[in-house]
C-alpha cells in the first residue's frame, strides 16, 4: 500500500473513530437524560388525623388515593372523639402535628382563631375541586371564620323526620306531617291509643333541637354580641317542645331504646339524622314499607341543623401540596358515592347527590331535600358552652314545670355573659 493510499485509509478510519465517539456520546447522553426522567420521585408521607369510626374506613379511601398518586403515601392515625380535642390543643401549642385533620364543624372557629388551619383561599384557583360552589352553602359556612377558608366539607349530617307510615295512616295522616300544627295533633293522637303509647320522641340531650326549631319559628339566636333567648320566638319554640311532655304526647324517661320503640309502635315518630337508616333496616327489617323519611315539618320555614366533618390542612405542615392534593381526592363527586358506599356518610358536594344510589333511595333522597334548607349552629368559639347551659336551663322546664320566659330570661343572661366574656 502506498503513502497516499495510507493516508486515505487513516482519514477515513478517524473518521469513523470520531463518528461513533459521537453517536456513543449521544447514546450515553440519552441514557443519562432518560435515567433521570425515569428515575422514581421522592415519596412523601402525610399524616391524617381521623376521628371516631371515620378512622377505621379512611385506609380505605386513602389506598384508591394512593393508586392516583404513587408518590404519596398516606398514614392515618385513628384518635376517639373524646381525646381529639385535647390531642389538637397539644399540636397547636407544639406546632407539630398531622397534614391534614379532620375537624368537626363546631370546631373549625376555635382552631382557626389558634392560627392552626391553613387558609385554603389561595389555592381554589389550582385545586378547584375546593371550590366553595361545589358544597352545600350551609356546610360551606362551618368552614369559614371570619375572612378565612379553614377547611372543606367532607362529609353532612342533617335531621329529619322518621315516621311510621301504616300508624300514622291509622290516625288520619295519609303523608306525614307537613307543620307544626300538624305535629302536634298527629303527635296527640298517635299517644291516645292507649297506655304506654306516645307520638313522638323528644331528645332531651339534643343540644341542636330547640335552637332548631326557634329558627323555624324566625328567631335570628344572636345578632352581634346579643343573644336573643329570651325573645318572644325562641321563647315559642322552647314552649312548643315542652307541650310534646305537658300533654304526654312525649315521653320524659322512656327507658327503652328508640329502635325497639319505632319498632313496636310506642314512638311512631322522631326526629334524627341518616345514621338511623341503616340501623333501622338492619335491626328491623320486618318494618320494610311501613316507615319513611320526611323533611321537617314547617312553621315560618323548616330549617334543620347541619353538622358533619370537615377536612382541614393544619397550618405548620410540610407537606401542603401532597396535603392539598388529598383534600382535592376526598372532595370529589365519586370518592364521596364511594364513602357513602362505605360508611352511609352523606355527601358534602352537590353533585355527588346526582349519584343513583341517592336519587333512586326513598330514604337517603329526603336528606338531599332537606340539605337544602339546613344551617350549622352558629359559627362561634363559645356556642358549644352555651348549648350545653340551654340543656340545664329546659331541665328544669320540662322536668320540673318552671315558668319557660323566666328560664329563658335567665339562661340568655348566661349566654350573653358566655359569649361576650
Amino acid at each position: 500500500m502506498n503513502l497516499k493510499m495510507k493516508s486515505v485509509v487513516s482519514k477515513k478510519a478517524a473518521a469513523a473513530i470520531l463518528t461513533g465517539v459521537l453517536a456513543l456520546s449521544g447514546v450515553l447522553a440519552g441514557c443519562s437524560s432518560d435515567s433521570a426522567s425515569n428515575k422514581k420521585e421522592e415519596t412523601t408521607t402525610i399524616n391524617v388525623w381521623g376521628m371516631g369510626e371515620e378512622a377505621k374506613s379512611l385506609p380505605k379511601i386513602a389506598e384508591q388515593f394512593e393508586k392516583e398518586n404513587e408518590n404519596i403515601k398516606v398514614k392515618v392515625q385513628a384518635i376517639p372523639w373524646d381525646k381529639a380535642h385535647d390531642k389538637l390543643l397539644t399540636a397547636v401549642a407544639s406546632k407539630k402535628g398531622p397534614d391534614v385533620i379532620q375537624m368537626g364543624t363546631t370546631w373549625i372557629p376555635e382552631f382557626a382563631d389558634a392560627g392552626a388551619l391553613k387558609d385554603l383561599t389561595p389555592y381554589l384557583e389550582k385545586y378547584p375541586e375546593l371550590a366553595t360552589e361545589n358544597f352545600y352553602e350551609g356546610s360551606v359556612e362551618t368552614t369559614k371564620y371570619e375572612n378565612i377558608i379553614a377547611g372543606v366539607p367532607w362529609y353532612v349530617d342533617t335531621r329529619v323526620l322518621y315516621y311510621r307510615k301504616d300508624l300514622l295512616e291509622e290516625v288520619g295522616y295519609k303523608e306525614a306531617p307537613k307543620t307544626w300544627d300538624e305535629l302536634r295533633d298527629a303527635a296527640k293522637k298517635l299517644a291516645a291509643r292507649g297506655k304506654d303509647q306516645y307520638g313522638i320522641s323528644i331528645d332531651t340531650n339534643e343540644q341542636s333541637l330547640a335552637f332548631m326549631f326557634a329558627r323555624q319559628n324566625g328567631s335570628k339566636l344572636i345578632d352581634g354580641n346579643k343573644t336573643l333567648f329570651n325573645e318572644k320566638e325562641f321563647v315559642e319554640a322552647v314552649e312548643y317542645l315542652n307541650g310534646f311532655f305537658k300533654d304526654g304526647s312525649a315521653p320524659i324517661d322512656l327507658g327503652i331504646d328508640i329502635i325497639p320503640a319505632f319498632k313496636e309502635g310506642m314512638l311512631p315518630m322522631f326526629i334524627s339524622g341518616p345514621w338511623m337508616v341503616k340501623i333501622i333496616n338492619d335491626q328491623t327489617p320486618d318494618l320494610e314499607g311501613k316507615w319513611g323519611t320526611a323533611v321537617l315539618p314547617a312553621k315560618e320555614n323548616n330549617t334543620s341543623t347541619l353538622g358533619g366533618s370537615n377536612l382541614s390542612v393544619f397550618e405548620h405542615t410540610k407537606n401542603e401540596e401532597a396535603a392539598l392534593k388529598f383534600l382535592s381526592y376526598m372532595s370529589k363527586p365519586e370518592t364521596q358515592v364511594k364513602w357513602l358506599e362505605i360508611t352511609n356518610s352523606l355527601p358534602a358536594n352537590k353533585e355527588a347527590w346526582e349519584d343513583k344510589s341517592l336519587q333512586e333511595n326513598e330514604y337517603y333522597k329526603v336528606f338531599g331535600e332537606q340539605l337544602e334548607n339546613a344551617q350549622p349552629m352558629p359559627v362561634i368559639k363559645p356556642f358549644e358552652r352555651i348549648a350545653q347551659t340551654f340543656l340545664s336551663s329546659f331541665e328544669k322546664v320540662y322536668r320540673s314545670g318552671a315558668d319557660v320566659q323566666k328560664e329563658m330570661d335567665e339562661f340568655n343572661k348566661k349566654a350573653e355573659d358566655i359569649l361576650n366574656k
